[in-house]
């Protein structure tokens, strides 16, 4: 690339929160400009006939049918509880 955007390198990576080292903050600067200046490059399209869509391509929902099942029976559920009381799993209190 010819060319780079002014990038605030330092900036980026403080919110992104990493430390980066010298060589690193080049080597990410001229990634980061190829990327911008491709973007650039994709601003030049025409694609007013073009409808928005949320995927490249099509999105199904692949889960299962909601249908009622039985659950675990109590003592399976409870099985491996560390404590248990009146059919419950006992926890440490984290709210005072």
């Amino acid at each position: 690339m010819s060319t780079q955007p002014d990038l605030n390198l330092d900036y980026l990576a403080n919110l992104a929160r990493l430390a980066l080292t010298d060589a690193e903050k080049a080597e990410f600067a001229q990634q980061l400009g190829d990327i911008l200046h491709y973007v650039e490059k994709l601003k030049q399209v025409d694609v007013s006939g073009v409808e928005p869509m949320a995927h490249a391509s099509p999105v199904f929902n692949v889960w299962q049918p909601d249908v009622v099942a039985p659950g675990l029976p109590v003592e399976a559920a409870l099985r491996n509880a560390p404590a248990r009381r009146e059919d419950m799993i006992v926890v440490p209190k984290v709210v005072e």
